[in-house]
């Protein structure tokens, strides 16, 4: 098993943790930690994917990111607190 593989796994890890979590309860949607595990196992697997390459995975992780990035983006702009007028 190459180091890249080796990489890939745990991204794929990372993303049955956030699953698994989240079915159990014990993670929200809302939790930063799940989309910190989504977007580490998208990072890890593209590493991955640097050496053995597959456009289909290809496309689906870069989506999964992106839309990890977006949703975590929109998650931490509603939790901002509103200053008070004066």
């Amino acid at each position: 098993m190459s180091i890249a593989d080796l990489v890939g796994l745990v991204g794929v890890a990372a993303y049955l943790s956030a699953y698994g979590l989240l079915q159990l309860g014990i993670l929200k949607v809302e939790d930063g930690r799940y989309a910190l595990l989504n977007g580490a196992g998208a990072l890890l697997i593209l590493y991955s994917l640097i050496y053995d390459f597959n456009l289909p995975s290809f496309v689906t992780q870069t989506a999964w990111l992106i839309l990890t990035i977006i949703g975590y983006v929109r998650l931490r702009s509603r939790r901002r607190p509103v200053a008070p007028t004066k």
